[in-house]
């Protein structure tokens, strides 16, 4: 099972909670999940008017093995509006544009969507059940 909880944060907000969105999926492999702006895609939802957010930005894919793996997806732009970042534990690893990391098996862990200019950011906290 991986479970989900997304934020949209604003310079603003920083700290707060609102708009808390959760979701889980089982971990059969093949099981995949989306974040990005596009509803009818996603499973979890970015406000329409954050462009630095792709229409499908993230995937969440469950592999053979029952491990799960991040996908930044490629966007129509050649550069990014924003930045990835994995965290669980101790470790910060930077998600490159378009590449695909595991996530930890039974851990958690936060990926934040961050936008190069300016405050709002987008955290997507794990928690991967064996």
């Amino acid at each position: 099972m991986l479970e989900l909880t997304m934020v949209a944060v604003s310079g603003a907000d920083a700290g707060a909670t609102a708009g808390m969105t959760l979701t889980e999926v089982p971990s059969e492999p093949g099981t995949a999940l989306r974040v990005g702006r596009d509803a009818a895609v996603c499973r979890l939802v970015t406000p329409e008017d954050w462009l630095f957010v792709s229409r499908v930005h993230l995937e969440f894919r469950c592999a053979p093995d029952g491990t799960w793996h991040l996908t930044w997806l490629r966007g129509s732009r050649p550069d990014p509006a924003s930045e990835v970042r994995l965290t669980h534990g101790p470790h910060v690893q930077a998600v490159g544009y378009g590449a695909t990391v595991p996530l930890p098996r039974g851990g958690a862990g936060e990926i934040v969507v961050q936008e190069r200019s300016g405050p709002r950011s987008v955290g997507v906290g794990f928690f991967h059940e064996v």
